[in-house]
């Protein structure tokens, strides 16, 4: 096991994954948000300070010419697997000039150990048949991941070979990935999971929105005004 791994070990022994996200009996996020009601949010709502923020200076995209919309996550945050289905709901209704893309948040050295098997899943290319399983193991079968080993177990159990996910894991291209998180996530201000960047400009979250099935509304009505706002200048 490489050096890096090995360090995450002693940090992931003493968390559970299954609490990994700081929730306690209440319903509370990594920030201690609650998903469950918003009493300052009006569902429907678009106000900027208060449903949604604004990001200056806006952070650089990496979609190219559609418009990017990412959900920052991490596989041992249950509100994360609670958003999911939300989550696929808003790529499934996002126009052709938009893209849904994930950022693994990495708020300790265990989110560290699922941000680097989400992006080592994307480059070898399981991610659609992993992506959604490997929520279930954590957090309805309550599968207990205590190192990188343990995580690697359950891609080999999925068809990856270990050598080949454990080589690529180690790559330049996922370590560049893992310091795009670590440069990123700070930057847009987020401080719990799951949160929603509209076009490097907008982040909003469960609480601000008013709930999810706003937090997917509202997502939309911003990505339907970066695209009106970018026809205009292109109009000019």
């Amino acid at each position: 096991m490489s050096k890096h791994l090995s360090l995450l070990l002693a940090a992931l022994l003493m968390t559970c994954s299954f609490s990994a996200c700081g929730q306690d009996h209440a319903g509370h996020d990594h920030a201690g948000h609650d998903h469950a009601k918003a009493a300052d949010s009006t569902p429907g709502a678009a106000e900027a300070g208060k449903n949604y923020f604004i990001i200056d200076p806006p952070l650089p995209t990496s979609t190219g010419n559609k418009i990017e919309v990412v959900e920052v996550f991490s596989y041992a945050c249950v509100h994360c697997a609670s958003f999911q289905p939300y989550a696929d709901q808003l790529k499934q209704a996002l126009p052709p000039h938009a893209q849904f893309t994930y950022m693994p948040a990495i708020f300790n050295p265990a989110w560290e150990a699922y941000a680097r098997a989400y992006y080592t899943a994307q480059s070898l290319g399981v991610l659609e048949q992993t992506h959604q399983k490997l929520f279930d193991a954590i957090h309805r079968d309550r599968r207990q991941m205590r190192s990188f080993d343990d995580i690697v177990a359950f891609f080999v159990e999925n068809g990856v070979d270990p050598e080949r996910f454990t080589q690529a894991s180690n790559s330049f291209e996922i370590e560049s990935k893992l310091a795009r998180s670590r440069e990123y996530v700070p930057k847009y201000g987020i401080d719990g999971t799951p949160t929603l960047i509209v076009n490097g400009k907008y982040r909003l979250t469960g609480q601000s929105a008013g709930g999810y099935p706003q937090m997917v509304e509202l997502t939309q009505l911003l990505v339907k005004q970066e695209h009106e706002a970018k026809a205009k200048g292109k109009s000019k």
